[in-house]
């Protein structure tokens, strides 16, 4: 099995990686296909199904998908530009990807929120079709958001069990479980962000991975000072106040003065996750971590680890991203990173297993402690549920973020004041994640048809 770290860690726009960046990277896709298709196309049509549907306004669903058949991209997503296109089109009906004829498309008229019974393959589902001069369907593709940004054809998903076996032998370190991970720790004396790294080799040169995370983390870091920058209120209609800038502020006055409690550390790890998700929620740049909904949750622990751990080095960042991408990797191999599919657990819950397992490595910590650093934390995200008050990535998403940042960094001191032994092992934990996911009621998958999202005001 081989996830990139550039595949888990993704730039990208919010508020949402599987109901705004996918359905935008699915776009972007169908006009690929209608390019390499030589057909008279003369118009276009979508339909949105499943959680798509049902939380599709509050995500910004819509505007991904006009934006996506436009011929925008999540990893140079220009705001300024997207918005003037979306007046366009709105008031002229049609849309002029490059590459392409002017294309009739209408919003309102040819974009449908299909709230009926979800898509088979995925709770996340849309379906795109181009149409002749008559109005008759000639090309259609139906595409799933699966998590994180990842989006498959029908036909994908089918193929990808397969897919994944052919990859296993062309990388010096296939793992696919936990354990397996751990056997080749051991066996070769790597560290599992070794490993990791000797797998992206057969894909990139060194400078090109060195350059691409430094990118990441840029990128990161970025989108935490972006969010204590910001003011104001959130758009979607909840009034929900920014207050990462305003939290941070004060922590920065009580810096020095010896009158914090010692808990101060758990508000630092809590900003620092806030500041990113209200970015988030605001529609800024973020990277996938492996979610939007999750974003805050890896920087803000690696942010902590720097600013306010003695010893930290950026020399080690690379180590840190490696090493949580390699758990994430194996979260999405064997279970999901998707709410739709499975709850909150599947984000905020691999989030803060990838940020545990990142922090016990550049504190020293062995494979074995590492792996303990990424279960702990999983394990006491289970059954946690996805549901956004009025679908908007906002209540409880933004404080969710913040507590998974503080059990990450409690996971990862647990483990390492152990040896590495310890009673759950982390493949046991992402099989009860996925068996709980399964077994979790669909109103609690990111549909906000339960839970928070029913039993609060929406307005």
């Amino acid at each position: 099995m081989f996830l990139s770290v550039f595949e888990m860690f993704k730039v990208g726009i919010g508020p949402s990686s599987s109901h705004t960046m996918g359905p935008m990277v699915a776009a972007g896709r169908f006009l690929d296909k209608l390019r390499e298709s030589h057909l008279v196309i003369h118009g276009l049509r979508a339909s949105l199904h499943g959680s798509l549907a049902h939380t599709g306004v509050g995500h910004a669903t819509d505007r991904a998908v006009i934006l996506g058949l436009a011929g925008f991209r999540p990893d140079d997503y220009d705001a300024g530009a997207a918005e003037a296109a979306l007046a366009s089109i709105r008031a002229e009906g049609a849309v002029a990807p490059e590459g392409l004829p002017r294309l009739a498309f209408a919003p309102g008229r040819d974009l449908v929120f299909d709230k009926g019974a979800p898509l088979a393959g995925h709770p996340n589902g849309l379906k795109l079709m181009a149409t002749d001069a008559q109005g008759d369907v000639i090309v259609s593709e139906t595409y799933f958001s699966i998590g994180g940004g990842f989006v498959v054809t029908e036909a994908e998903q089918a193929a990808e069990p397969l897919r994944e076996r052919a990859d296993i032998k062309a990388h010096p370190y296939p793992f696919e479980t936990a354990a397996e991970m751990l056997a080749m720790a051991v066996e070769s004396g790597q560290s599992i962000a070794a490993m990791k790294r000797a797998n992206e080799l057969e894909h990139r040169a060194r400078a090109e991975i060195d350059d691409g995370l430094a990118r990441i983390w840029a990128v990161m870091n970025a989108s935490i000072e972006q969010g204590l920058d910001g003011t104001g209120i959130l758009p979607g209609g909840l009034g929900v106040k920014r207050r990462a800038g305003a939290i941070h502020a004060a922590l920065q006055a009580e810096a020095g003065r010896n009158i914090a409690a010692p808990h101060i550390a758990n508000e630092w790890m809590s900003v620092y996750a806030m500041a990113v998700n209200e970015e988030n929620a605001a529609g800024g740049q973020v990277v996938t971590a492996p979610t939007n909904g999750a974003a805050g949750v890896v920087p803000a622990v690696l942010r902590y680890w720097l600013d306010h751990v003695p010893g930290a080095s950026g020399a080690r960042v690379a180590e840190f991203l490696l090493t949580a991408a390699a758990i994430g990797g194996l979260i999405k191999h064997n279970a999901s990173i998707s709410g739709a599919e499975l709850g909150c657990q599947a984000e905020v819950g691999s989030a803060a297993a990838m940020a545990a397992a990142g922090l016990a490595a550049v504190l020293g910590g062995r494979p074995q402690q590492v792996e303990n650093a990424a279960e702990i934390a999983l394990e006491h995200h289970l059954g946690m549920t996805c549901d956004p008050v009025k679908g908007l990535v906002q209540v409880p998403c933004i404080e969710r973020n913040g507590l998974g940042a503080i059990k990450a960094v409690s996971a990862a001191a647990l483990a390492l004041r152990g040896d590495g032994s310890h009673f759950v092992p982390l493949d046991s934990c992402i099989a009860a994640m996925a068996a709980t996911g399964r077994d979790m009621h669909e109103k609690y998958k990111e549909t906000s048809l339960g839970g928070l999202a029913v039993n609060v005001p929406n307005c």
